[in-house]
């Protein structure tokens, strides 16, 4: 993946900093609140909603487990079909591959459609460093564009404005890349459309190179799909002499007969539509119509080293919906600047520690973006576990332990600034290691519960909780003990039914079998 944008802080200090921005929570909680009402309902029209979702996860973990299968065989197709297929280990190869296929050309301009994996690799850098302007035609890509800004939502990457703001941009910046904007351009939806349209139609018949990503690559025919809502997608797929695709490995699908599932989950999740209004499918060339060269830039750029980890491949079930953004407490009030990548919110506190590591203070942060409420888990369409990742890379950020990189199995270090965390955790594994090393500790708490003061200060970053709140008051008798008196005693605890009468308190319930002997 591409590197940490520079003097980028941690997770925490970023937030802190977005959450102080009162116009930036403003328009984030109109527009999720928006989002996620109308795909509580669009998903409500579905009755057999659960069981798409987990055909789209027994889909996903299907291609995955025979992934290397599925790849050659979309290699095969789209060669087959009048296609180039080029494979690229990470970032730098990809771009590289682009920028060389874009020179061939002779062209120094580039038209794009919304596409993850190429802000993923930082290929807009890459083709301007060698002389090429590419330029965004998805209209909130187009407003991130001209407003020299980054996206912060995966959906809508210009959530974090409002009408007034895409108004001035356009007026002040719509000019320097082509087509200035009208003059009076007024902030209403369609004035604004109206600006973009005309701006980007020009490019649109002049391009002669259009770059994509894709939703969807279905293996057995080689077929890419690109599902949007404006149009400009189609133009960037059909106008343009020559084509070339960046599309992420995990993108593949078995069968067409796969696809259809994601293709009533992906909308309905997404946008709340009952389907998309531009569902654009391609396969290699046809003489006379269309593009007439297409090239495939199959992208690994550390998936394959998240596939090999068992509990995080899931992640790469993503079909980028971006739900689990919408429905996140953390997102709805830091945005997605904060998370310091091309992927916000929940699914990118899981994916992006795995394609960039844990190694920088940002990316070891992310696992920690989260309150575990799962809310994130209940509405993913591919039913991605995100609340048990971010422990799982939690406990890598602060043990250290195994892990694939570049395809060697290697040992991680524990992220800095994790000692004390990793300190307790001991602690309380030797505490709660043996029974009765637990009872003797409650009952020298117990025993001292007096001297504990009612607030106990701790310096550092501890300070924000504890000046807080107050100690806990630690009980004269645990509850262990209590119980164990209790029956010892021969009393009834409170809200334990009574024996019947005749019969033996030690009988067990006949519809409850004893526990084995080893799990007791």
């Amino acid at each position: 993946m591409s590197a940490v944008p520079l003097g980028m802080p941690s997770f925490p200090r970023a937030a802190r900093t977005a959450v102080r921005d009162e116009t930036l929570r403003g328009n984030l909680r109109h527009a999720t609140g928006t989002i996620r009402a109308r795909r509580a309902q669009a998903v409500a029209e579905l009755e057999d909603w659960g069981d798409l979702r987990t055909a789209g996860k027994e889909i996903k973990d299907r291609t995955l487990r025979h992934l290397d299968h599925y790849l050659e065989q979309a290699e095969a197709a789209v060669t087959a079909a009048g296609g180039t297929v080029h494979w690229a280990a990470d970032a730098a190869e990809a771009n590289r591959i682009v920028t060389d296929l874009v020179r061939a050309t002779g062209e120094r301009e580039v038209i794009k459609v919304k596409s993850m994996a190429t802000q993923e690799i930082g290929l807009n850098e890459a083709l301007e460093a060698a002389g090429i302007t590419a330029c965004e035609t998805d209209l909130a890509e187009l407003i991130v564009q001209l407003g020299e800004d980054q996206p912060s939502h995966i959906l809508v990457p210009a959530i974090h404005r409002n009408r007034s703001e895409i108004r001035d941009i356009f007026a002040e910046k719509m000019g320097r890349w082509g087509r200035p904007a009208p003059e009076g351009l007024g902030d209403t939806p369609a004035e604004l459309a109206e600006a973009a349209r005309l701006h980007l139609r020009e490019k649109f018949l002049r391009a002669k190179v259009g770059i994509s990503g894709a939703n969807f690559l279905v293996a057995e025919t080689g077929t890419l799909v690109v599902v949007e809502s404006e149009g400009n997608g189609r133009m960037c797929l059909t106008l343009p002499e020559t084509l070339i695709s960046v599309v992420g490995i995990e993108k593949v699908v078995p069968t067409w007969r796969d696809l259809e599932v994601f293709l009533q989950t992906l909308p309905r999740s997404s946008t709340a539509e009952r389907m998309n209004p531009y569902t654009s499918t391609w396969t290699g060339t046809t003489d006379g119509d269309g593009p007439r060269a297409f090239h495939l830039v199959l992208l690994d750029n550390g998936r394959t080293d998240t596939l090999a980890d068992e509990v995080g491949r899931q992640a790469l079930r993503c079909i980028r919906c971006s739900a689990c953004l919408n429905v996140c407490p953390v997102y709805e009030r830091a945005g997605g600047h904060a998370y310091g990548s091309v992927y916000p919110g929940p699914i990118g506190a899981i994916l992006t520690p795995q394609l960039r590591g844990t190694a920088g203070e940002l990316d070891a942060s992310l696992p920690y973006a989260s309150s575990l409420c799962g809310a994130c888990y209940e509405v993913c369409p591919v039913a991605i576990d995100i609340p048990e990742v971010l422990v799982h890379l939690r406990e890598r950020v602060v043990q250290g332990g195994e892990a694939t990189v570049r395809g060697e199995r290697v040992t991680i270090k524990p992220a800095r600034g994790h000692a004390a965390e990793r300190a307790a955790m001991r602690a309380a594994g030797w505490a709660l290691g043996r029974p009765r090393r637990l009872a003797g500790l409650q009952r020298a708490a117990a025993a001292g519960r007096r001297l504990v003061p009612r607030r106990v200060p701790v310096p550092g970053p501890a300070a924000a909780w504890t000046d807080t709140r107050d100690t806990p008051r630690i009980p004269a008798e645990s509850f262990r003990a209590w119980w164990q008196r209790q029956q010892r005693s021969g009393g009834q605890p409170p809200g334990r039914p009574a024996p019947p009468a005749g019969s033996s308190p030690a009988t067990p319930s006949p519809s409850v079998s004893p526990a084995p002997e080893s799990d007791r």
